[in-house]
């Protein structure tokens, strides 16, 4: 099995499309007003954007999007307008993460973790 890709809720699915083309992803299905879909930079998986009449309650959903290049990406982003929650910083769990959110409130973290990603030090083996 593997992953194909991911959903988020939007309320408004055009509004969202920007913030996400701004994030680097590349727009491959525009149907507008209820769906939309992207391919990433790196890898084979897709992302997704699907209407809502109603968001989720609570914390809602968290995307990691992983990226060599973190702190140059979050500087651009920066640049290009966009506000962070959390600007990069080195976590426990030794991945360096920024995080903000999109339009609709979803969680948008921005890493990079390199190996630890797949074999932190507490791996079960």
């Amino acid at each position: 099995m593997n992953l194909n890709q991911v959903t988020v809720p939007s309320l408004n699915v055009e509004r969202s499309i920007s913030f996400y083309e701004k994030l680097g992803l590349r727009l491959i299905v525009k149907a507008l007003p209820h769906y939309a879909r992207f391919e990433c930079k790196e890898g084979d998986a897709t992302f997704s954007i699907h209407q809502v009449e109603k968001l989720p309650e609570g914390d809602g959903v968290y995307v990691y999007f992983e990226t060599v290049q973190l702190d140059q990406e979050v500087e651009r982003l920066v640049a290009e307008g966009l506000q962070f929650d959390q600007l990069p910083i080195n976590q426990s769990w030794l991945w360096r993460e920024a995080r903000l959110k999109d339009p609709d409130g979803n969680q948008i973290i921005l890493y990079f973790a390199g190996d630890n990603r797949k074999n932190p030090p507490w791996r079960v083996r």
